[in-house]
């Protein structure tokens, strides 16, 4: 059975299904319907597959005219009805992974996709997980469900792990150049997994003997981004103590040509990844009853970082005469990184949390972002004007989106704290602060 679905990858006759239209969903999705591939993307929420349909974008990372073109010429479409697993000869899984309020592994849309899949997936059909996960996921809570129904991984059905690597707004890299890890339950697993993809994308496919090994690398990535923003945030904290630019202590730094990686610090973690992935791993280990110091502590640090940012906002308005209780604050981009509309796990969200509860008014200003949700309320940004900007007490900026028009707002602002470094050394040292 593995050499004909081969057959059929290599050949592009096979039928790929995509389950999770989001983040990482869509843009496989567009990537395999443009590779020549027949696709039927799955989704829960029906107002992403009314929008698929309709070749209407809402992934940034996805170009909208290469949407609209795979579905106007049926290489593309959605649906949310689960018997159409029938049709489908290799189907990714590329559902949300959140943590719950634990910081333990929510594995409930995982679960429950694979049952919906498992009950309507015919044999000598490939199942690969992309979300993000815990070492052991595939094997541990994927395998034996599509054992239930009575199927043979490698024989008459063929199960692996391959994790997304999708960076937000990157121009270098994405999805179909992106270095590929496969790793399959089994020897043939693995290989028709592989397969699939060197059909699909431009970057190397890179094979492994495990789904746990490429679980775990996914996990080592995102660790080790996470411990160095970590370690990277902590210089912050101790620089400003000492009165020293750490800014310029890592671009000094980053001078060696070997040995040293420059990261850096900001108002804390965003996103679906780094401030995530480090969790599972934390969670898994407890299993091996080990206690993983170094990534926890790196958390902690990264974790701090909104209460940083408000001591120094309390710090730079006690310098003019002012309380933070009371004041106004214009908060610069709610987004978790510079130019993309994604403010999921954004380290804003806790900052204004935090000027809330010391009585602080604010409002947010970004040009990619229309709302938001703060505690479970949608709150609505506000344009960029001559007069929140001179009637703010402190502006902050929090995300250091292209579009910020920042020769205005170092003009206009009786004080900025720049929590990125975007206004470098160009900038009057009298009311412009760093982190």
């Amino acid at each position: 059975m593995s050499d004909t679905l081969i057959e059929k990858l290599e050949t592009k006759t096979a039928t790929i299904g995509v389950v999770g239209l989001g983040y990482v969903g869509l843009p496989l999705a567009v990537e395999k319907a443009k590779a020549g591939f027949n696709v039927i993307g799955f989704d829960v929420q029906a107002e992403k597959v009314k929008k698929v349909n309709s070749g209407e974008n809402y992934i940034g990372d996805v170009i909208s005219k290469d949407l609209a073109v795979m579905v106007e010429s049926g290489k593309l479409r959605a649906t949310s009805d689960y018997c159409f697993i029938k049709d489908i000869d290799a189907i990714a899984i590329c559902v949300p992974t959140p943590l719950d309020i634990y910081k333990q592994p929510n594995m409930e849309y995982v679960e429950s996709s694979t049952k919906a899949i498992a009950e309507n997936i015919t044999e000598g059909t490939l199942v690969v997980l992309e979300s993000t996960t815990y070492p052991g996921t595939t094997e541990e809570l994927i395998k034996p469900i599509l054992e239930e129904k009575g199927f043979v991984i490698g024989e008459n059905l063929f199960l692996a792990y391959s994790p997304e690597r999708v960076d937000p707004g990157n121009k270098n890299f994405n999805t179909k150049n992106t270095p590929k890890v496969v790793g399959g339950v089994t020897q043939n697993c693995t290989k028709v997994a592989a397969t699939m993809y060197r059909s699909v994308l431009e970057g190397d496919v890179h094979e492994v003997s495990s789904p746990a090994i490429a679980e775990m690398e996914k996990l080592l990535e995102n660790t080790f981004r996470n411990i160095n923003i970590g370690l990277a945030n902590e210089m912050a904290i101790l620089c400003n103590k000492m009165g020293i630019d750490v800014w310029e202590v890592i671009d000094a730094a980053a001078t060696k040509p070997y040995g040293f990686m420059p990261f850096y610090p900001g108002p804390g973690l965003g996103g679906h990844c780094i401030p995530i992935d480090p969790w599972y791993l934390t969670w898994k280990a407890r299993e091996y009853n080990y206690h993983t110091k170094l990534i926890e502590t790196a958390g902690e640090i990264n974790d701090s970082m909104p209460d940083f940012v408000v001591q120094r906002c309390m710090e730079i308005l006690n310098e003019q005469g002012k309380s933070l209780k009371g004041s106004k604050i214009l908060v610069l981009g709610v987004a978790y990184k510079k130019d993309i509309d994604d403010y999921r796990e954004s380290p804003v969200l806790p900052i204004l949390d935090k000027l809330t509860s010391f009585g602080a008014q604010w409002e947010v200003i970004d040009p990619f972002i229309k709302k938001f949700k703060l505690n479970g309320v949608f709150v609505e940004t506000v344009e960029a004007t001559d007069e929140n900007l001179k009637t703010a007490d402190l502006a902050v900026i929090a995300t250091d989106h292209s579009i910020f028009k920042y020769k205005k707002i170092i003009s206009y602002s009786k004080a900025v704290l720049d929590t990125r470094n975007v206004l470098n050394r160009n900038r009057p040292e009298n009311h412009c602060y760093k982190l």
